[in-house]
């Protein structure tokens, strides 16, 4: 399982260094990658994305799992 928390983490910082291009700098990496436009989506471009979208799920329903996996705990803040 930690394979798959090391890709979708990997996929998550693409997908954001790529919004983080589009705007700032009106350039999407995807697309330059796979020699298209700024917009152009293909059919290897839109699994990317694809991709991408599954592996934020994935981080966004199985945080908690992820963490203690990975041997963080949330700190438990005293009263």
């Amino acid at each position: 399982m930690r394979q798959i928390d090391v890709v979708a983490a990997v996929l998550v910082v693409v997908g954001a260094a790529n919004w983080g291009l589009i705007a700032v700098a009106r350039f999407d990496l995807v697309a330059a990658l796979f020699g298209m436009q700024f917009g152009e989506v293909s059919a290897l471009s839109a699994v990317v994305y694809a991709l991408v979208g599954m592996a934020a799920a994935y981080q966004a329903i199985f945080w908690k799992r992820v963490q203690n996996r990975w041997g963080h705990s949330s700190p438990v803040h005293a009263r």
